[in-house]
Protein backbone atom coordinates (compact mmCIF):
# COMPACT_ATOMS: atom_id res chain seq x y z
CA UNK A 1 0.00 0.00 0.00
CA UNK A 2 1.40 3.40 -0.96
CA UNK A 3 1.81 6.21 1.54
CA UNK A 4 -0.90 8.20 -0.23
CA UNK A 5 -3.37 5.34 0.06
CA UNK A 6 -2.42 4.76 3.70
CA UNK A 7 -2.86 8.46 4.51
CA UNK A 8 -6.27 8.54 2.84
CA UNK A 9 -7.41 5.41 4.68
CA UNK A 10 -6.16 6.50 8.12
CA UNK A 11 -7.70 9.96 7.74
CA UNK A 12 -10.94 8.32 6.70
CA UNK A 13 -10.79 6.05 9.76
CA UNK A 14 -10.54 9.00 12.16
CA UNK A 15 -13.37 10.88 10.45
CA UNK A 16 -15.55 7.76 10.33
CA UNK A 17 -15.14 7.01 14.04
CA UNK A 18 -15.89 10.66 14.81
CA UNK A 19 -19.25 10.79 13.04
CA UNK A 20 -20.23 7.44 14.58
CA UNK A 21 -19.44 8.94 17.98
CA UNK A 22 -21.74 11.87 17.18
CA UNK A 23 -24.49 9.52 15.98
CA UNK A 24 -24.33 7.46 19.17
CA UNK A 25 -24.10 10.52 21.44
CA UNK A 26 -27.04 12.27 19.77
CA UNK A 27 -29.38 9.29 20.05
CA UNK A 28 -29.59 8.87 16.28
CA UNK A 29 -32.88 7.89 14.72
CA UNK A 30 -34.13 7.62 11.11
CA UNK A 31 -35.05 11.32 11.12
CA UNK A 32 -31.48 12.36 11.83
CA UNK A 33 -30.02 9.89 9.30
CA UNK A 34 -32.40 11.08 6.58
CA UNK A 35 -31.82 14.75 7.33
CA UNK A 36 -28.05 14.23 7.14
CA UNK A 37 -28.40 12.54 3.72
CA UNK A 38 -30.45 15.47 2.37
CA UNK A 39 -28.01 18.07 3.69
CA UNK A 40 -25.13 16.12 2.13
CA UNK A 41 -26.78 16.33 -1.27
CA UNK A 42 -26.94 20.12 -1.03
CA UNK A 43 -23.49 20.66 0.49
CA UNK A 44 -21.59 18.42 -1.93
CA UNK A 45 -23.53 19.28 -5.13
CA UNK A 46 -21.23 22.13 -6.26
CA UNK A 47 -18.10 20.15 -5.34
CA UNK A 48 -19.34 17.17 -7.34
CA UNK A 49 -20.15 19.37 -10.35
CA UNK A 50 -16.64 20.81 -10.33
CA UNK A 51 -15.04 17.37 -9.92
CA UNK A 52 -17.08 15.93 -12.81
CA UNK A 53 -16.04 18.83 -15.04
CA UNK A 54 -12.36 18.72 -14.09
CA UNK A 55 -12.14 14.95 -14.53
CA UNK A 56 -14.13 15.06 -17.77
CA UNK A 57 -16.56 12.49 -16.44
CA UNK A 58 -18.24 10.47 -19.19
CA UNK A 59 -21.63 9.22 -18.04
CA UNK A 60 -22.75 5.70 -19.02
CA UNK A 61 -26.19 4.20 -18.27
CA UNK A 62 -24.60 1.34 -16.31
CA UNK A 63 -23.31 3.92 -13.84
CA UNK A 64 -26.87 4.53 -12.67
CA UNK A 65 -27.29 0.83 -11.92
CA UNK A 66 -24.05 0.78 -9.94
CA UNK A 67 -25.04 3.88 -7.97
CA UNK A 68 -28.51 2.49 -7.32
CA UNK A 69 -27.21 -0.84 -6.00
CA UNK A 70 -24.67 0.95 -3.82
CA UNK A 71 -27.32 3.37 -2.61
CA UNK A 72 -29.61 0.54 -1.49
CA UNK A 73 -26.80 -1.29 0.31
CA UNK A 74 -25.68 1.92 2.02
CA UNK A 75 -29.28 2.60 3.06
CA UNK A 76 -29.40 -0.78 4.80
CA UNK A 77 -26.02 -0.03 6.37
CA UNK A 78 -27.11 3.29 7.88
CA UNK A 79 -30.42 1.95 9.18
CA UNK A 80 -28.83 -1.16 10.72
CA UNK A 81 -26.01 0.83 12.31
CA UNK A 82 -28.43 3.35 13.78
CA UNK A 83 -30.66 0.52 15.03
CA UNK A 84 -27.68 -1.15 16.71
CA UNK A 85 -26.86 2.03 18.63
CA UNK A 86 -30.50 2.62 19.59
CA UNK A 87 -30.83 -1.00 20.79
CA UNK A 88 -28.59 -0.20 23.73
CA UNK A 89 -25.28 -1.11 22.11
CA UNK A 90 -22.26 0.86 23.30
CA UNK A 91 -20.09 2.59 20.72
CA UNK A 92 -17.09 0.51 21.84
CA UNK A 93 -19.02 -2.73 21.17
CA UNK A 94 -21.20 -2.01 18.14
CA UNK A 95 -18.57 -0.15 16.15
CA UNK A 96 -15.73 -2.73 16.42
CA UNK A 97 -18.08 -5.65 15.73
CA UNK A 98 -19.51 -4.03 12.61
CA UNK A 99 -16.16 -2.81 11.32
CA UNK A 100 -14.33 -6.09 12.00
CA UNK A 101 -16.98 -8.27 10.36
CA UNK A 102 -16.83 -6.23 7.14
CA UNK A 103 -13.19 -6.87 6.13
CA UNK A 104 -13.36 -10.55 7.07
CA UNK A 105 -16.28 -11.09 4.72
CA UNK A 106 -14.67 -8.86 2.09
CA UNK A 107 -11.55 -11.00 2.10
CA UNK A 108 -13.69 -14.15 1.79
CA UNK A 109 -15.39 -12.67 -1.28
CA UNK A 110 -12.02 -11.60 -2.70
CA UNK A 111 -10.71 -15.16 -2.33
CA UNK A 112 -13.80 -16.86 -3.76
CA UNK A 113 -14.62 -14.50 -6.62
CA UNK A 114 -11.62 -12.24 -7.29
CA UNK A 115 -8.93 -14.90 -7.13
CA UNK A 116 -6.95 -13.26 -4.31
CA UNK A 117 -4.90 -15.53 -2.03
CA UNK A 118 -4.06 -14.09 1.41
CA UNK A 119 -0.91 -15.41 3.06
CA UNK A 120 -0.43 -16.93 6.53
CA UNK A 121 -0.05 -13.49 8.14
CA UNK A 122 -3.39 -12.38 6.76
CA UNK A 123 -5.09 -15.57 7.95
CA UNK A 124 -3.58 -15.12 11.41
CA UNK A 125 -4.93 -11.58 11.43
CA UNK A 126 -8.39 -12.86 10.57
CA UNK A 127 -8.30 -15.32 13.47
CA UNK A 128 -7.11 -12.58 15.83
CA UNK A 129 -9.98 -10.32 14.78
CA UNK A 130 -12.48 -13.10 15.45
CA UNK A 131 -11.01 -13.84 18.88
CA UNK A 132 -10.98 -10.13 19.74
CA UNK A 133 -14.63 -9.83 18.72
CA UNK A 134 -15.54 -12.61 21.15
CA UNK A 135 -13.53 -10.90 23.90
CA UNK A 136 -15.24 -7.62 23.16
CA UNK A 137 -18.77 -8.95 23.41
CA UNK A 138 -18.14 -11.46 26.18
CA UNK A 139 -19.44 -15.02 26.14
CA UNK A 140 -21.52 -15.40 22.93
CA UNK A 141 -23.68 -18.03 24.61
CA UNK A 142 -24.81 -15.33 27.05
CA UNK A 143 -26.00 -12.93 24.35
CA UNK A 144 -29.57 -14.16 24.62
CA UNK A 145 -29.59 -13.04 28.28
CA UNK A 146 -27.93 -9.73 27.60
CA UNK A 147 -29.71 -6.42 27.10
CA UNK A 148 -27.31 -5.82 24.21
CA UNK A 149 -28.14 -9.00 22.28
CA UNK A 150 -30.14 -7.08 19.66
CA UNK A 151 -27.33 -4.57 19.28
CA UNK A 152 -24.84 -7.38 18.63
CA UNK A 153 -27.10 -8.88 15.97
CA UNK A 154 -27.61 -5.56 14.23
CA UNK A 155 -23.86 -4.85 14.42
CA UNK A 156 -23.09 -8.16 12.65
CA UNK A 157 -25.67 -7.42 9.97
CA UNK A 158 -24.08 -4.00 9.54
CA UNK A 159 -20.74 -5.72 8.96
CA UNK A 160 -22.34 -7.83 6.24
CA UNK A 161 -23.54 -4.73 4.40
CA UNK A 162 -20.02 -3.26 4.70
CA UNK A 163 -18.59 -6.24 2.82
CA UNK A 164 -21.25 -5.92 0.11
CA UNK A 165 -20.77 -2.23 -0.55
CA UNK A 166 -16.96 -2.48 -0.39
CA UNK A 167 -16.83 -4.97 -3.26
CA UNK A 168 -19.56 -3.17 -5.25
CA UNK A 169 -17.96 0.25 -4.82
CA UNK A 170 -14.43 -0.94 -5.60
CA UNK A 171 -15.74 -2.30 -8.89
CA UNK A 172 -17.54 0.98 -9.62
CA UNK A 173 -14.60 3.36 -9.11
CA UNK A 174 -11.74 1.10 -10.26
CA UNK A 175 -13.29 -0.82 -13.16
CA UNK A 176 -15.95 1.60 -14.41
CA UNK A 177 -13.87 4.66 -13.43
CA UNK A 178 -16.70 6.65 -11.87
CA UNK A 179 -15.07 9.58 -9.99
CA UNK A 180 -15.39 8.93 -6.22
CA UNK A 181 -17.12 12.25 -5.54
CA UNK A 182 -19.65 11.66 -8.32
CA UNK A 183 -20.23 8.05 -7.29
CA UNK A 184 -20.80 8.83 -3.61
CA UNK A 185 -23.16 11.71 -4.44
CA UNK A 186 -25.14 9.51 -6.82
CA UNK A 187 -25.42 6.80 -4.17
CA UNK A 188 -26.66 9.37 -1.68
CA UNK A 189 -29.25 10.61 -4.19
CA UNK A 190 -30.78 7.12 -4.47
CA UNK A 191 -30.44 6.60 -0.72
CA UNK A 192 -32.32 9.84 0.00
CA UNK A 193 -35.03 8.93 -2.51
CA UNK A 194 -35.73 5.83 -0.42
CA UNK A 195 -35.19 7.23 3.06
CA UNK A 196 -37.36 10.37 2.78
CA UNK A 197 -40.71 8.65 2.02
CA UNK A 198 -39.82 5.72 4.29
CA UNK A 199 -39.07 8.02 7.25
CA UNK A 200 -42.05 10.29 6.64
CA UNK A 201 -44.40 7.32 6.48
CA UNK A 202 -43.04 5.37 9.48
CA UNK A 203 -42.11 8.32 11.71
CA UNK A 204 -44.16 11.38 10.72
CA UNK A 205 -42.44 14.59 11.78
CA UNK A 206 -39.13 12.89 12.66
CA UNK A 207 -37.26 14.61 9.83
CA UNK A 208 -38.39 18.10 10.82
CA UNK A 209 -37.78 17.36 14.50
CA UNK A 210 -34.21 16.20 13.87
CA UNK A 211 -33.47 19.36 11.90
CA UNK A 212 -35.08 21.58 14.51
CA UNK A 213 -33.54 20.03 17.63
CA UNK A 214 -30.21 18.56 16.43
CA UNK A 215 -29.29 20.75 13.49
CA UNK A 216 -25.58 21.00 14.34
CA UNK A 217 -25.26 17.21 14.57
CA UNK A 218 -27.13 16.74 11.29
CA UNK A 219 -24.85 19.16 9.45
CA UNK A 220 -21.68 17.70 10.95
CA UNK A 221 -22.61 14.12 10.04
CA UNK A 222 -23.74 15.30 6.60
CA UNK A 223 -20.22 16.63 5.96
CA UNK A 224 -18.11 13.99 7.71
CA UNK A 225 -19.87 10.80 6.59
CA UNK A 226 -19.44 11.32 2.81
CA UNK A 227 -15.96 12.79 3.28
CA UNK A 228 -14.70 9.72 5.13
CA UNK A 229 -15.94 7.39 2.39
CA UNK A 230 -14.78 9.57 -0.49
CA UNK A 231 -11.23 9.19 0.88
CA UNK A 232 -11.68 5.40 0.90
CA UNK A 233 -13.11 5.35 -2.62
CA UNK A 234 -10.17 7.42 -3.83
CA UNK A 235 -7.73 4.94 -2.28
CA UNK A 236 -9.59 2.01 -3.87
CA UNK A 237 -9.09 3.49 -7.34
CA UNK A 238 -5.41 2.53 -7.25
CA UNK A 239 -5.17 0.07 -4.33
CA UNK A 240 -6.42 -3.58 -4.02
CA UNK A 241 -9.63 -3.86 -2.03
CA UNK A 242 -8.09 -6.65 0.09
CA UNK A 243 -5.69 -4.02 1.47
CA UNK A 244 -8.02 -1.04 1.78
CA UNK A 245 -10.92 -2.89 3.46
CA UNK A 246 -8.97 -4.18 6.47
CA UNK A 247 -6.66 -1.16 6.77
CA UNK A 248 -9.56 1.27 7.26
CA UNK A 249 -10.65 -0.69 10.33
CA UNK A 250 -8.01 1.14 12.34
CA UNK A 251 -11.04 3.30 13.11
CA UNK A 252 -11.90 0.59 15.68
CA UNK A 253 -9.23 2.01 17.96
CA UNK A 254 -10.52 5.56 17.55
CA UNK A 255 -14.09 4.49 18.34
CA UNK A 256 -13.01 2.52 21.41
CA UNK A 257 -11.11 5.52 22.74
CA UNK A 258 -14.02 7.89 22.10
CA UNK A 259 -16.52 5.53 23.72
CA UNK A 260 -14.35 4.95 26.78
CA UNK A 261 -13.29 8.55 27.35
CA UNK A 262 -16.29 10.67 26.33
CA UNK A 263 -19.26 8.30 26.73
CA UNK A 264 -17.91 6.70 29.95
CA UNK A 265 -18.75 3.20 28.73
CA UNK A 266 -17.94 0.47 31.25
CA UNK A 267 -15.43 -2.38 31.26
CA UNK A 268 -12.84 -0.18 29.61
CA UNK A 269 -9.86 -2.51 30.06
CA UNK A 270 -11.46 -5.51 28.33
CA UNK A 271 -12.80 -3.39 25.48
CA UNK A 272 -9.48 -1.65 24.91
CA UNK A 273 -7.59 -4.98 24.88
CA UNK A 274 -10.11 -6.31 22.35
CA UNK A 275 -9.82 -3.16 20.23
CA UNK A 276 -6.03 -3.43 20.19
CA UNK A 277 -6.34 -7.11 19.23
CA UNK A 278 -8.59 -6.15 16.34
CA UNK A 279 -6.16 -3.46 15.24
CA UNK A 280 -3.29 -6.00 15.27
CA UNK A 281 -5.47 -8.42 13.32
CA UNK A 282 -6.16 -5.71 10.77
CA UNK A 283 -2.41 -5.09 10.53
CA UNK A 284 -1.94 -8.80 9.82
CA UNK A 285 -4.58 -8.72 7.12
CA UNK A 286 -2.92 -5.71 5.53
CA UNK A 287 0.58 -7.20 5.69
CA UNK A 288 -0.62 -10.53 4.32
Amino acid sequence: MTWLALTLVLTSALIHASWNFLLKKSGGGPGLITAACLVSLVVYAPVVAIAAWVQRYQFQPVHLALMFSAGMIHTAYFLLLDRAYRSGGDLSIVYPLARATGPLLTIAVAVLFLGERPGPTALAGAVLIGASALLLTGNPFQWHRSEARQAVGFALLTGFTISLYTINDKWSVATWLIPPLVFDWGCNLFRSAVLVPFTQRRWPGALAKAWRERRATVITIAILSPLSYIFVLTAMVFTPVSLVAPAREVSILFAALLGAHFLKEGDVKRRMVAAVGMALGVAGLTAG
